[in-house]
């Protein structure tokens, strides 16, 4: 897992990622409205939320995989990068687009922002010199 510096590197994303986004789903999930200003009133709404939780946890488990298993780490670099910078880039747009979430939201925004970049740091450093 985290045995080399060069470990920490390439993977500590990855592990704040899954730290974050695995709960995150669940609350999305079960109880949006706990944590965020959101309130779901019909069964559309919760099954979407519902599925955004599943695509969360897929996503999660891919980067644990990558975590654990040297063939996953591409994948899983890639589908991070994807991942963190979809969202964050479609949180830009609507912060531009709609005013200002709430706090959440908008440190969400530069999180994803941050391990989106770092994730393309990390996967050009590694194999984009080796092409």
């Amino acid at each position: 897992m985290l045995k080399t510096k060069e470990d920490i590197i390439t993977k500590i994303h990855l592990i704040i990622s899954v730290a974050i986004v695995i709960p995150t789903s669940v609350i999305y999930g079960f109880n949006p409205s706990s944590r965020f200003d959101i309130h779901l009133n019909t069964i559309d709404e919760l099954n979407q939320f519902k599925a955004i939780m599943g695509l969360y946890l897929g996503f999660s488990i891919l980067w644990i995989l990558g975590i654990f298993r040297a063939n996953f780490l591409k994948l899983a670099l890639m589908s991070n990068i994807v991942f963190m910078l979809g969202l964050g880039l479609g949180r830009l747009v609507s912060l531009c687009i709609d005013g200002t979430p709430t706090f959440a939201y908008q440190f969400g925004t530069i999180a994803e922002l941050f391990l989106g970049f770092y994730g393309l740091w990390v996967f050009s450093s590694k194999y984009v010199e080796k092409m």
